[in-house]
């Protein structure tokens, strides 16, 4: 049975991940209702472990004290799941898939060395997207571990194939949307 993320810390680690958000974001990235992430937002706020920013980038983020205590708190968070060697197995197994990412990556920006891909070649695309969907299945083993670890991975699964599933509805900015 996966281990239980404590919420404070899913919040905290959404906004890590996000760099600045809005309460909803951080709901659907960390799997919470947006009313408790608010909550969670006002009390990080009290303690100075969040900002709230206006203008050119708006939204949540961490303050350097956040970050520390969102570093501090996946550091608790794996030693108390018991997992430590089972997530460093699933990280290392993903880092031998990295390459093919970037390689995949690289593809759908540039066709070769000297050309851009410019993506009015739907074959070519659809080459690409074949491959990412490939990568995908040999992901999702690895994903299956995780999620047996610790709660928080089991929103993987889902953003993956719904950006996949975007992707090959012809919304090509979903292959690098973060």
């Amino acid at each position: 049975m996966a281990g239980q993320s404590d919420p404070r810390l899913l919040v905290l680690h959404g906004l890590r991940l996000k760099g600045f958000a809005e309460p909803a974001d951080v709901a659907t990235l960390a799997g919470l209702e947006v009313p408790e992430v608010t909550a969670q937002l006002e009390q990080l706020k009290a303690d100075d472990l969040v900002l709230y920013r206006e203008g050119r980038l708006t939204g949540w983020a961490l303050t350097p004290a956040g970050r520390k205590a969102q570093e501090e708190g996946l550091q608790a968070e794996l030693a108390e799941c018991g997992a430590r060697d089972a997530l460093f197995d699933a990280y290392k197994r993903f880092l031998d898939l990295n390459h093919d990412l970037l390689s995949i990556c690289t593809a759908w920006q540039m066709k070769d060395e000297a050309t851009i891909n410019d993506h009015t070649d739907a074959g070519y695309d659809r080459g690409v997207i074949d491959r990412l969907h490939e990568l995908h299945a040999r992901v999702e083993p690895i994903i299956t571990d995780l999620e047996a670890t610790l709660d928080r991975y089991c929103g993987y699964r889902a953003r993956l194939q719904a950006s996949l599933d975007r992707l090959r509805a012809g919304e090509a900015e979903w292959f690098t949307k973060p």
